[in-house]
């Protein structure tokens, strides 16, 4: 069993200040934003901008309704997803850092596959939490042309995930599937014929909504934005009970996702969880090695003075995963 961490070089397109953390070298959203081309493709993102302090276009990031246009917008210009929107109150995730787990996913599966990455529908992702945005499977379809199953226990969030693949036609390699069962993350929900490639997760963070408060409120704090004659939202990306809380928080969360991909060791090539506390990390390695996990790869991500982290891992052999390599991983054409 081995451990590996890998880091992140500078993207040479971003320019970024001398110590500031940056994006993933391919992730398309480094640098300044282009905000006179997003609002020529998306009009109504106009009525959103504001000047920030440093005198630059933008918007504003504490109202729901802005990030949710933005979105929109990014996802159209980016990555050709001309229809997307999500129920009131549902998570607006940040597209830039979603991105970025995503591309250190594909570099993971490359380092396993001699420095190339495997690309289109032979690569078979499962997203748990995928969410009403169903944000993963949109941008790794484009990315890579991965194939998708996203799972959620939320009834609501699927019926939005399920609108945004069928306007978007895109129904022939993103999947949808309900977890009835909320006290499981993989059992009753990969089924016995099921083989995915790689799973993701974007974890609940929070123990309680107090929890989940707090740090919008802090957040919003150390950003400067608390201004006690502005009513800004209680949660800054919103999000549902089950997308930001859960019992025992994150910690607790990602111990059971490590437990119950146990059991489906043999039906999955590469588990992966981003972890948002960097306390969280020595335990998740120390129940993974007692697990019996074969590899465990800690990949750091940061965008601005944001830190953030994801945690992959595989029961298979080295033999086992060359002959899973050379039975799924066929070169698509073109």
């Amino acid at each position: 069993m081995t451990v590996r961490k890998s880091t992140r070089a500078p993207s040479r397109a971003a320019k970024p200040a001398e110590g500031k953390a940056t994006l993933h070298p391919r992730n398309r959203h480094t640098g300044r934003y282009d905000f006179p081309a997003l609002i020529e493709a998306s009009p109504e993102l106009a009525a959103f901008m504001i000047i920030n302090p440093y005198g630059k276009q933008s918007i504003d990031f504490a109202n729901p309704d802005a990030v949710r246009v933005f979105n929109r917008a990014l996802l159209k210009q980016f990555y050709g997803i001309a229809h997307w929107d999500i129920p009131p109150g549902y998570l607006c995730p940040p597209i830039p850092g979603r991105a970025d787990y995503l591309h250190g996913l594909a570099d993971l599966l490359a380092e396993v596959n001699g420095g190339e990455i495997p690309r289109g529908a032979s690569v078979h992702a499962l997203d748990i939490g995928t969410g009403a945005n169903c944000i993963y499977p949109l941008i790794g379809l484009r990315e890579y042309g991965w194939r998708f199953t996203g799972s959620d226990i939320d009834t609501i969030a699927l019926a939005s995930a399920r609108t945004i693949v069928a306007a978007n036609k895109l129904g022939e390699r993103i999947a949808l599937r309900q977890q009835n069962d909320s006290r499981h993350i993989f059992e009753h929900l990969v089924q016995h014929e099921d083989r995915f490639d790689i799973t993701l997760c974007n974890p609940p963070f929070h123990a309680s909504q107090a929890e989940a408060s707090s740090g919008s409120q802090r957040k919003w704090r150390n950003l400067g934005k608390l201004d006690p004659k502005r009513k800004l939202p209680v949660l800054n990306f919103g999000g549902q009970a089950a997308e930001l809380w859960c019992e025992g928080g994150e910690a607790a969360f990602i111990a059971r996702l490590a437990d119950e991909s146990r059991g489906v060791a043999q039906q999955i090539c590469w588990f992966s969880t981003l972890v948002s506390k960097a306390g969280n990390i020595p335990p998740l390695q120390a129940r993974l090695k007692k697990l019996g996990a074969r590899r465990i790869h800690l990949s750091d991500m940061a965008q601005g003075q944001k830190r953030s982290r994801f945690v992959a891992w595989t029961f298979l052999t080295d033999d086992q995963q060359s002959e899973w390599r050379a039975t799924r991983w066929k070169r698509q054409p073109g």
